[in-house]
């Protein structure tokens, strides 16, 4: 039977930051450190009993999600691991196949054209929503907006040559990119004559960073919860013709089948929420301050034990325990 946990010590934190910082991070013995694979023909793949394998894309708020549910995971006597550097389109095809079990980054509804015939289809399950309250869009430093005057899409093409006819994407093939390419291809808005830039995501901020320095307009592939927002004073463009589907939410969602194989993983993946200013100082702990994921990842645990102990609200460890008592035997 499933008991109610009652607030975690700092064991695992202690625990986690102690194997992280020492030399021996690499250790199997690092309750934080995962497998975290780039091929599938490598390590460990989805489908197995007692165990989750994560998708993951290069976004550093979905790196440290993920490396907080594998150490608490790993903690409560679980295999848990990490298949790194896919695509959203691999990630999808991994999970529909069973490859991978779990993907904690589903951006809805951006990523409907990839994930929608799946989860219609009953071969990729919605857990739950993981962070509330996105946004994603194309962008505007705020300065740009407030000197050219632009507080929408429909106000870009007027503007092309002090933007060079670009818009700025983050890594080739992600939802966001293909539908800036398809509004071009469309010549919504006038922005037929205009080129997708694809990059990887720290390639464009560093790019949006050097217009800025420079004092030239540029327009990029914004999102939020991320430290961007703050820095440029961020203004997402409005979409009068509903080009952009826009973000909203992201959720957790799993393979067919995987919460009848793992039920107590599945209960735990349900339980996880992060909020949008969490997220957010993941990528700033990450990307200004340049601290390690896994160092993250477990500063995190350490400072948050309520919410923890909300993770592990009805889940039992892989002995049978409950979740929150096997974290403080």
């Amino acid at each position: 039977m499933r008991t109610t946990p009652t607030a975690p010590t700092t064991r695992l934190g202690r625990r986690i930051a102690a194997c992280a910082a020492a030399v021996a991070l690499t250790a199997t013995g690092c309750a934080d450190s995962g497998d975290k694979d780039d091929a599938f023909a490598s390590g460990s793949s989805g489908g197995e009993q007692g165990s989750v394998v994560f998708a993951e894309q290069p976004w550093v708020d979905l790196q440290v999600e993920n490396r907080i549910a594998v150490q608490i995971l790993k903690e409560l006597g679980y295999q848990a691991s990490i298949k790194e550097n896919l695509s959203v389109e691999t990630g999808a095809a991994a999970i529909t196949k069973g490859q991978v079990d779990a993907y904690l980054g589903n951006w809805w509804p951006s990523q409907e054209p990839t994930f929608g015939e799946a989860i219609d289809a009953g071969d990729v399950e919605v857990v739950s929503t993981i962070v509330e309250g996105t946004e994603y869009a194309p962008a505007v430093p705020g300065d740009v907006a407030k000197e050219l005057q632009i507080a929408s899409l429909a106000d870009l093409d007027a503007h092309a040559d002090a933007f060079g006819r670009k818009i700025y994407g983050i890594e080739a093939g992600t939802p966001g990119n293909e539908t800036i390419q398809k509004a071009i291809d469309a010549d919504a808005y006038g922005l037929g004559d205009w080129e997708l830039v694809a990059s990887g995501t720290p390639a464009m901020l560093a790019q949006v960073e050097k217009s800025q320095k420079a004092g030239d307009p540029i327009v990029f592939l914004a999102w939020s919860p991320h430290w961007m927002t703050v820095q440029f004073d961020t203004v997402f463009l409005e979409d009068p013709e509903g080009v952009w589907g826009g973000a909203g939410e992201i959720r957790t969602i799993t393979r067919k089948g995987f919460a009848e194989d793992n039920p107590e993983i599945n209960e735990f993946l349900g339980n996880l929420t992060f909020t949008t200013d969490e997220a957010g100082e993941f990528y700033f702990a990450h990307d200004k301050e340049g601290k390690e994921l896994d160092d993250i990842a477990a500063a995190w645990i350490e400072a948050n034990p309520e919410k923890v102990a909300q993770f592990l609200d009805g889940v039992e460890a892989e002995d049978g325990s409950p979740g929150a008592e096997k974290l403080a035997s």
